[in-house]
């Protein structure tokens, strides 16, 4: 079968006037199917598209892409998981700087990947199964984590207290809403867009601050430095 993939898959580019492409490799023509799928995905449930859309949309064969992925499950997860780890390579934290200005420098990272990889965000956070079952919820969450964590490290706080912990989940999912929202308007400047989201989160952190000690201990202490030179 994978013999007479690649074979339809050739006699297809020749047909569609696919004369002087350049021959992929195996992984170039295995992102370029993510790539095409993550295009579909990010506008569309996966629900409601097909193998057939997108073979179309890479210009590739349908024998073929179920000869890469097996089916369109395990290409849907495929794509998560390519976004997945290009968002968690920016993501890498900075080892400068005050805390705040860390955190900014990450959330001009995240930011950087909502505008470059449009199609990878948007499939990360919409459609597939309402559930988010399996292993398309354990991408999600493991992201989600990911970016947890890069918070905390930004913060220099080790283990947060609960109300900490939960107040950091909140601003994560405004950002979130925030980068989907830019995606489809475009109507605030992106860098005052991130200006506005680190005073939300300060704003949020002083509030939460008020009903825990530790939290608000944190408030101060970044107050402190922010302050200082």
């Amino acid at each position: 079968m994978a013999d007479r993939a690649v074979a339809g898959d050739k006699a297809q580019g020749r047909q569609g006037g696919g004369r002087g492409r350049r021959r992929l490799s195996v992984d170039e023509r295995r992102e370029e199917l993510i790539d095409a799928a993550l295009q579909l995905f990010s506008a569309r449930s996966p629900e409601d598209i097909s193998i057939d859309d997108v073979a179309a949309a890479a210009g590739a064969s349908r024998a073929l892409v179920y000869h890469y992925f097996g089916g369109k499950y395990e290409l849907y997860i495929a794509a998560l998981g390519s976004a997945a780890k290009k968002l968690s390579v920016l993501l890498e934290p900075p080892t400068e700087g005050k805390p705040m200005e860390r955190l900014r420098i990450s959330l001009k990272r995240y930011f950087d990947f909502v505008e470059s990889h449009a199609a990878g965000y948007a499939a990360l956070l919409r459609g597939g199964p309402a559930d988010r079952s399996g292993e398309a919820g354990e991408i999600v969450d493991g992201i989600r984590q990911l970016l947890l964590d890069r918070i905390l490290h930004s913060l220099d706080v080790e283990v947060p207290p609960p109300v900490l912990r939960i107040t950091l989940r909140c601003w994560m999912a405004v950002v979130e809403t925030a980068g989907l929202d830019w995606l489809e308007n475009r109507d605030v400047p992106r860098p005052e867009l991130e200006l506005l989201l680190v005073d939300q989160l300060v704003a949020i952190m002083q509030t939460a601050g008020r009903h825990d000690p530790g939290t608000g201990a944190l408030f101060e202490r970044l107050s402190q430095e922010e302050l200082s030179k």
